[in-house]
């Protein structure tokens, strides 16, 4: 999985705005269908190859964050690390209305911002752009549960045939210990 954390942004200039606007008129369409709950829309989002990665970070010494804050893709624990066949399944299990944790589901509102497009190229004609994001989502369930969930988010855009698509999403969760009951919303 590809780490644009330190990646610089892209140079200002009116295709840059331009293109930073219409990746945020995507990633708003996006929360849109999530907040009101068109899962099915959502998964139609994403490219089939996707990789969603939520790694589990840890308080570590200073000076070693980049080495141990965060557990890596593939090789050690992390809250999700799926494709698209796990997610599409979640989204299954979801809207049988027996889902244990979402019964009744989550009323949820997701704040996007700070959204930057860091490095675009065109792959064998296949348009990617690496974009960082912050997420602030807000979930309430029943009468007096309530969670947020700040969130940095990496993402690999796709652009074929005229659409945007998401092929890679990296989520940062910016807690040491889960706060929420569970982890049944998307990011």
């Amino acid at each position: 999985m590809s780490d644009v954390q330190t990646a610089p942004k892209l140079r200002h200039s009116p295709d840059y705005l331009a293109l930073r606007g219409e990746v945020e008129e995507f990633l708003y369409d996006e929360a849109e269908l999530l907040d009101t709950r068109d899962f099915n829309g959502w998964l139609d989002l994403l490219e089939d190859d996707i990789r969603y990665f939520m790694p589990i970070t840890f308080n570590v010494k200073f000076g070693e964050h980049g080495a141990g804050e965060r557990t890596r893709v593939e090789e050690d624990m992390s809250w999700f690390n799926e494709g698209k066949w796990s997610l599409t399944k979640r989204v299954e299990q979801i809207l049988t209305g027996v889902h244990w944790a979402e019964e009744p589901l989550s009323r949820c509102t997701r704040m996007v911002t700070n959204v930057q497009v860091t490095h675009a190229e065109d792959k064998n004609g296949v348009e990617e752009l690496s974009v960082r994001s912050r997420l602030l989502l807000y979930q309430n369930r029943c009468e007096y549960e309530q969670t947020y969930f700040p969130v940095r988010r990496y993402d690999t855009l796709r652009r074929a045939n005229g659409a945007l698509r998401i092929a890679e999403r990296k989520i940062i969760l910016e807690q040491t210990v889960l706060l929420a009951k569970n982890l049944t919303v998307f990011f």
